[in-house]
């Protein structure tokens, strides 16, 4: 904590996002989603494509249901770019549905996702994320698309 009253310099946007998915998504490490996004910041996209988080505890909730629905869950951060405040990641997600989180019987099904995520960054934590990620694929991948439409997305 600065205890001299000096404003603390912007981070690097890209070195928070990659601290982002290294240590809240591949560690597990739970309590750095409080450091990283405090109470004002706003995330798009998590869960429903429109649904918007705010704070820790509404973004909690999206990250504990899909951690104990795929406990193993790895992102990859296939690319990322940044300009001033703004980074932009590319990622592949791999895990396992081993748990209920999702709100079905776990499939065992190894699922492999690929998405895009943004973020503004004021000192040391996000002020805004957004999220664009393959939501019907993990359908499909989860054996809930059938019939003609499932067959045409495969």
């Amino acid at each position: 904590m600065d205890t001299t009253g000096a404003a603390r310099a912007n981070a690097e946007p890209g070195a928070v996002m990659r601290r982002w998915f290294d240590e809240v998504w591949n560690q597990g490490k739970a309590e750095v989603i409080d450091e990283l996004f405090p109470e004002h910041a706003v995330m798009w996209g998590v869960g429903r494509p429109e649904a918007r988080s705010q704070g820790p505890g509404e973004f909690k909730e999206f990250y504990k249901a899909l951690r104990s629905a795929c406990p193993d869950v790895k992102i990859t951060l296939d690319q990322v770019v940044q300009e001033g405040d703004v980074a932009v990641g590319r990622w592949t997600a791999r895990m396992t549905h081993t748990g209920e989180g999702l709100g079905m019987a776990p499939t065992n099904q190894v699922i492999t996702l690929k998405g895009t995520s943004g973020c503004r960054v004021q000192g040391e934590a996000f002020v805004e994320g957004w999220n664009v990620w393959d939501q019907l694929g993990l359908v499909r991948q989860l054996g809930l698309l059938q019939g003609p439409a499932g067959e045409m997305f495969r």
